[in-house]
């Protein structure tokens, strides 16, 4: 069972909307904070800006600044030597697959007009040239979504995350290997002045020995910006019709919390 803590609080079921796909990089947030959002940023990209792509067809005037330092011209070049030989193999035929190889022109597209993608890694502290620590990304920010999956780091940030949270209306953390970190979530729930508002069991990485998921994906909102109730949810997560699987062939997860 999770801890008690990683129980989301109540919210208005009208209020919770799911932006991105139906499948990984789908996420599920509260719509009140759509319309004050000025910016979102993305620490971890990958080669997926569905949930940032989704998000700018309800709020137009939104920017996209991403950061990672993983996505650059060869991670392109061997992205696109991988999906030609798929193709050629003819283990890409559905429309969706053939598309994929040509995901750098969508880049290209996509990140043009103010939305930018930096090649930096995000860190607590600056220490090379490609790195940028969270208090430099939110310096003169404010109004914004902070997306942050960078695969186990971001432990190492969400300290300086609190220390700037009157700039961010939305957080968006997945968690990963939470078996090993769960002081440190636990820590960072009971100082932050965000609440909690959905989680999600992602099964990509499967479940520990107790059937709890080993990577989770939380929605937290600034309790100082929006209403929020004092109450636990009683809703069953995963929530139908707004939560779905990431990796369709693999049974979702259901979540359990200590009472």
């Amino acid at each position: 069972m999770l801890p008690k803590t990683f129980k989301p609080f109540k919210s208005n079921i009208n209020n919770l909307i799911r932006i991105g796909p139906k499948k990984d990089g789908g996420y599920v947030i509260d719509k009140r904070a759509i319309k004050k959002t000025k910016k979102i940023i993305s620490c971890g990209l990958n080669d997926d800006w569905e949930f940032e792509r989704e998000f700018l067809k309800i709020n137009p005037k939104c920017k996209i600044i991403a950061y990672d330092h993983t996505v650059h011209k060869e991670f392109w070049v061997k992205r696109f030597k991988k999906d030609l030989i798929s193709l050629f193999l003819f283990k890409k035929l559905r429309l969706e697959k053939i598309l994929d190889v040509f995901k750098y022109i969508d880049y290209l597209k996509f990140f043009k007009d103010g939305n930018k993608h930096l090649i930096k890694k995000v860190v607590n502290y600056e220490r090379k040239k490609n790195e940028i620590s969270i208090k430099n990304i939110l310096k003169n920010q404010s109004n914004l979504i902070l997306k942050i999956d960078i695969e186990g780091d971001e432990y190492k940030v969400l300290e300086q995350v609190n220390k700037e949270f009157f700039k961010i209306n939305l957080l968006i953390i997945e968690f990963h290997n939470i078996h090993k970190n769960l002081n440190k979530i636990k820590n960072f729930i009971k100082k932050t002045k965000f609440k909690i508002i959905h989680i999600h069991g992602n099964n990509y990485a499967g479940t520990n020995k107790n059937n709890d998921p080993k990577v989770v994906e939380m929605t937290f909102i600034n309790s100082k910006k929006f209403k929020t109730s004092k109450n636990k949810s009683n809703l069953s997560y995963p929530i139908i019709s707004l939560d779905y699987k990431n990796l369709k062939r693999r049974p979702d997860i259901e979540l359990k919390f200590n009472e």
